[in-house]
């Protein structure tokens, strides 16, 4: 049946000269890109790869190709002349899916690989931080299992330890003592827990945590409304870290000019030390970004679309999507319309067990079937003899739009409070820092 669809698609292509879309990945940041372009009135048809059995209820074509096939993806892409590939993860954006498409001279949005050294390496982010000046915490960085030991000596803590390298959100650990760091260094470097061979101690900050996404496309910045995200497991910010349980947007706690002063003092120095160091970037740049006693200082970069901030920044995008990626990628000048009069909030439903380990066999049919106003973006979903069945550590996003926090907060929980949920679970508490 997929054959004779894609056969379809192509004729529809060739008659209506419409746009075809492929996203690589499989979750729900991937789910609310695909939806997003699914609203252009230029797009026929938008492909995942590999997609998950949710993405098919909001009518997203997912093709059986795993997101690092390179060859198979950019074989895809050229059979079906899809016109747009958009990658959403940051592992192939290090393996060099965006690499892998250019050379095979097919229209690709994403950093390559060595701009993608931005957030694969916290050494290395450090590096173009202090090359554009913008203001982050103190650091150092070892390779070596001893020597990190003895430096714990000379720390003050809290004290937050970073894996030098992809971890999925979690290869961060904040140690209140010397004892915890001692045992997350051991975890780090001589188990090898977070499969990495350098970490990084990192002065620890204190203020709200919130990211900033932006478009960038040579010197062009496209800046995405505020977020903040929930990385604790648990109500009350406890817990270990995930790869986030919630997110809201816009932040009414902080002045509107934020968006504006973190642009110029943060991104707009970063992209130009990028180009200077030889590595230009394209793509999404993602600040992780704290609200200091001295003002806005970096956390992480990330190179792609935050999960789960995209499920509450990309509805918000008034402009066509797809035009918007075409126009950044062709140079052209690029103004993006921004909805101001909502609040959107998203509250991700994971495994009970998530994140010490994944789940399986939970029914999500009730997520296939939603209340108006109500929206679900799948991420750890599968297939059990014709039912959507749960399969991973973060299951899905369920996203809102209202008034405020408040009242967002109200129709998202009066609707999941009323679920009888066996082997999942969900935080009552995103959006709280907001309220005033």
């Amino acid at each position: 049946m997929l054959n004779d669809r894609l056969k379809e698609l192509d004729q529809m292509r060739g008659v209506n000269n419409m746009a075809t879309v492929l996203v690589i990945g499989s979750g729900a940041r991937e789910h609310a890109m695909c939806r997003q372009l699914r609203h252009s009135s230029q797009v026929t048809e938008v492909f995942c790869a590999p997609g998950n059995p949710g993405m098919t209820y909001d009518g997203i074509t997912c093709v059986a190709i795993e997101e690092l096939d390179f060859a198979g993806l950019v074989a895809f892409a050229q059979h079906h002349h899809v016109d747009l590939t958009v990658v959403g993860p940051e592992l192939p954006l290090q393996r060099g899916a965006v690499d892998a498409f250019e050379a095979a001279g097919l229209r690709v949005f994403g950093p390559n690989r060595q701009a993608a050294a931005l957030e694969g390496s916290k050494k290395f982010a450090k590096q173009i931080m202090a090359h554009a000046g913008v203001p982050t915490g103190r650091y150092q960085s070892y390779t070596d299992e001893q020597t990190a030991l003895a430096a714990l000596n000379d720390q003050t803590f809290p004290l937050v330890i970073k894996a030098n390298g992809l971890a999925a959100g979690k290869g961060v650990v904040i140690a209140q003592d010397r004892d915890e760091a001692a045992a997350t260094v051991h975890q780090m470097l001589g188990e090898h827990e977070f499969s990495t061979t350098e970490i990084i101690f990192e002065e620890f900050l204190v203020g709200q945590e919130f990211s900033f996404m932006a478009f960038v496309s040579g010197d062009q910045i496209v800046p995405m409304p505020l977020a903040q995200d929930h990385k604790a497991a648990y109500d009350g910010d406890k817990g270990p870290n995930t790869g986030g349980m919630g997110a809201y947007s816009p932040l009414p706690q902080f002045e509107a000019g934020l968006s504006d002063q973190c642009l110029t003092s943060i991104l707009r120095p970063v992209v130009t030390a990028m180009a200077d160091n030889g590595t230009p970037f394209t793509g999404i740049l993602y600040a992780g970004l704290i609200m200091t006693a001295q003002g806005p200082k970096v956390i992480e970069f990330n190179v792609r679309f935050g999960d789960p901030e995209t499920a509450v920044v990309l509805p918000q995008l008034k402009s066509d999507f797809y035009q918007l990626l075409v126009d950044l990628l062709d140079h052209q000048p690029v103004t993006a319309q921004w909805q101001t009069a909502a609040t959107y909030l998203g509250v991700v439903v994971s495994s009970a067990t998530y994140p010490q380990a994944s789940g399986h066999g939970a029914d999500l049919t009730r997520f296939t079937q939603l209340p108006a106003g109500l929206h679900c973006n799948f991420a750890g979903a599968a297939e059990d003899d014709g039912q959507l069945v749960s399969h991973g550590g973060r299951i899905l996003c369920l996203t809102t739009q209202a008034a405020d926090i408040v009242a967002a907060q109200d129709k998202i929980y009066a609707w999941l409070d009323a679920q009888t949920l066996p082997g999942l679970r969900y935080r009552h508490d995103i959006g709280n820092k907001g309220v005033k």
